[in-house]
């Protein structure tokens, strides 16, 4: 499988499942969304084309077919200024179905975890994302490997036992 295939093509394929960790506190810090954020600017949940985009169709076909995406977050506590905002922001994943956990990373010692942040679909694809050390992002790979897949999936599935559902979560 070619590793130039996007994510918005893999979730319109997948069947199942689609399941996302994030591992870093922080990305993509020129982010205008982001930017605005921190200026003050805050999201009116009840409005929903001040906050609607691409992504958020996306997830809401693929959970409206039946397929389960979750994401699971990694963060360090006290949280960075990036993770407090995609705490304020994690309403519109919510909204189009998405299920959301938190965990601290001190709860993470004893979690054999991959390098980089990815997604697993259907429990038999990866889609490794990389980023610089400011978060951007730099390149992604795709791969079928059964021990890379063996990996994310049993790491996945650690931090999501653990972890916080996002309506319960409080960052510290």
């Amino acid at each position: 499988m070619a590793a130039e295939r996007r994510l918005d093509e893999l979730m319109r394929s997948c069947e199942r499942s689609a399941v996302h960790l994030e591992l870093r506190d922080g990305y993509m810090r020129d982010d205008p969304m982001y930017l605005a954020w921190r200026k003050g600017s805050q999201y009116d949940q009840a409005d929903r084309a001040s906050w609607w985009h691409p992504w958020l169709e996306l997830v809401a076909e693929t959970t409206g077919r039946g397929v389960l995406v979750r994401r699971a977050r990694v963060v360090s506590e006290p949280v960075s200024e990036y993770i407090r905002f995609e705490y304020d922001v994690t309403f519109r994943n919510v909204a189009v179905g998405e299920q959301v956990r938190w965990l601290s990373r001190r709860r993470t010692t004893d979690l054999a975890l991959p390098g980089n942040d990815f997604w697993l679909f259907d429990d038999t694809l990866v889609l490794v994302h990389h980023f610089s050390g400011e978060g951007d992002k730099v390149g992604a790979e795709v791969t079928q490997e059964p021990a890379v897949v063996k990996l994310c999936a049993s790491a996945f599935a650690a931090v999501w036992e653990r972890a916080t559902p996002h309506d319960e979560y409080q960052p510290v």
